[in-house]
């Protein structure tokens, strides 16, 4: 059984089915909400850890691009000792907002 450390009882998950659809546009709108997007597409689940992105932004700044997409829906994260794992929730959002985020993330900046 695993014991669930206070880190990892900060994370909220919203239901992309619950997520109003300006919110799911804010998220969607930042180029890079939308770099780490692409990355998580073209990787598998859970094999990418926060720290791993190539990001032009400091750490802080990532947490809080992280927080936006998992209060979207779009992504969701689970600690994995000292990292933090993260997967696209596209099937779920793509049930939400159906090929919204092929639209955004498919396309070049």
């Amino acid at each position: 059984m695993a014991v669930e450390t206070a880190r990892a009882r900060t994370l909220t998950h919203a239901d992309p089915a619950g997520v109003p659809l300006q919110a799911a546009l804010d998220a969607l709108a930042d180029p890079v909400r939308r770099s780490i997007l692409r990355d998580l597409a073209a990787h598998d689940d859970w094999t990418r850890a926060c720290g791993t992105f190539d990001l032009p932004i400091k750490k802080a700044t990532a947490s809080h691009h992280f927080a936006v997409l998992r209060s979207a829906g779009l992504i969701e994260q689970r600690d994995e000792g000292a990292r933090r794992l993260n997967r696209l929730r596209r099937a779920e959002f793509d049930a939400a907002f159906p090929g919204l985020l092929a639209a955004t993330i498919d396309r070049a900046d």
